[in-house]
């Protein structure tokens, strides 16, 4: 029986550019109208009693390549459960593994997807939910929503986003979670975060490259996280309606969810360099960090990105631009697309459930810490 290979639905990406026995040669596409790639995610049928090697040919060229030393290919049969393949090797730019078919189907990825067909009904969902208020801020270049869930009543105006680059679907997943224990009527830490804070959650900024099967860009191909500074209709709508939103409220509180090739762990990544930097703000960043690392063990400080110079911040990117122009604690959080090395799991590595508890525990933190803000 011929081997069936696709990549023709939401978030698909893969190219097939050989076929030999079992061994099948595949490469990752480019985001469109960018140089960016390094998200996969495609279905194998017809090779049940099989064994295949798979070698995704053209990693050398991604968008990181020192992110697949160490890294692991997700598989699953039933699109819920999402393992490591344990024999996942990285060797002169092929990315290899091999798998045998138990069964009919057999996806593979490189981080549990999250759909758009998913997010809607997070979004329907959340939307019903009591004290819940949706609105579409504005539409993608490809004419999709931009959904925004605001909740809560307090003066503390909080902001949460997510997926600014489409192919980390850990931030999604990290998103479900922290909305769920955010509507949880009968949790006394949601509760009392609401009562002080105001939350506006923007579950995905980039629906079109989530959709596409990008790694890092929107439609046109443009990195919305640097777009923060000038965001246009043209070039980054996205972050344009969302900017204006948040130019209405305010912002006290920020937290921008993000996903790592590299670093195997979980991190936070502040706003130092900005003009407006002082000693005070930075503290309060730094505080938030270390009363999460202290309330979980799926976060660290350990590791992370160097800190920019004094006055040499990017403010094309959200976390720095949102300190700046607000005088925010903004920050950006860092999830591995291998696995949280301090707490490790050899099955599923980080994983979408590992996301959902992360996301609670950051709420969690947030409501002990909001009065300092």
């Amino acid at each position: 029986m011929t081997i069936q290979i696709s990549a023709a639905f939401d978030s698909g990406n893969i190219r097939v550019v050989g076929q030999e026995g079992d061994r099948v040669d595949l490469e990752i596409v480019r985001d469109h109208l960018s140089d960016f790639y390094q998200w996969f995610h495609f279905r194998v049928a017809g090779a049940r009693g099989r064994t295949l090697t798979f070698r995704i040919v053209n990693c050398a060229g991604s968008a990181y390549p020192f992110g697949w030393p160490g890294y692991k290919a997700r598989v699953s049969t039933d699109r819920i459960a999402w393992r490591m393949a344990p024999d996942t090797s990285y060797l002169d730019g092929v990315l290899t593994w091999t798998h045998r078919f138990d069964t009919e189907l057999a996806w593979f990825a490189y981080f549990a997807p999250y759909s758009m067909e998913r997010h809607d009904d997070l979004v329907a969902r959340i939307a019903l939910q009591p004290g819940v208020t949706h609105r579409e801020l504005g539409q993608s270049l490809d004419g999709r929503a931009i959904d925004y869930l605001r909740m809560g009543e307090g003066p503390k105006q909080v902001w949460l986003y997510a997926r600014q680059h489409p192919g980390e679907s850990m931030a999604e997943w990290w998103m479900e979670g922290a909305l769920e224990k955010l509507v949880d009527l009968s949790d006394p830490t949601a509760r009392a975060l609401r009562e002080k804070a105001t939350l506006h959650v923007v579950p995905n900024m980039n629906p079109d490259g989530s959709f596409r099967g990008h790694l890092r860009t929107n439609a046109a191909g443009v990195n919305l996280n640097r777009e923060w500074h000038t965001p246009s209709l043209e070039r980054s709508p996205e972050v344009l309606c969302v900017r204006d939103a948040m130019d209405e409220t305010g912002v006290d509180f920020a937290m921008d969810v993000h996903g790592d090739e590299a670093i195997p762990a979980n991190f936070l990544a502040g706003f130092e360099g900005i003009p407006g930097w002082t000693d005070a703000l930075g503290e309060k960043f730094y505080e938030y960090a270390r009363r999460l690392a202290a309330a979980t063990p799926e976060f660290q400080i350990e590791k992370g990105y160097e800190k920019a110079a004094p006055g040499k911040a990017n403010l094309s990117m959200s976390t720095n631009q949102l300190a700046e122009r607000y005088g925010a604690v903004a920050m950006t959080l860092e999830m591995p697309f291998k696995d949280h090395d301090p707490n490790p799991d050899a099955e599923f590595g980080w994983s979408p459930e590992r996301s959902k508890r992360l996301g609670q525990a950051c709420l969690d933190t947030l409501a002990g810490f909001i009065d300092e803000v």
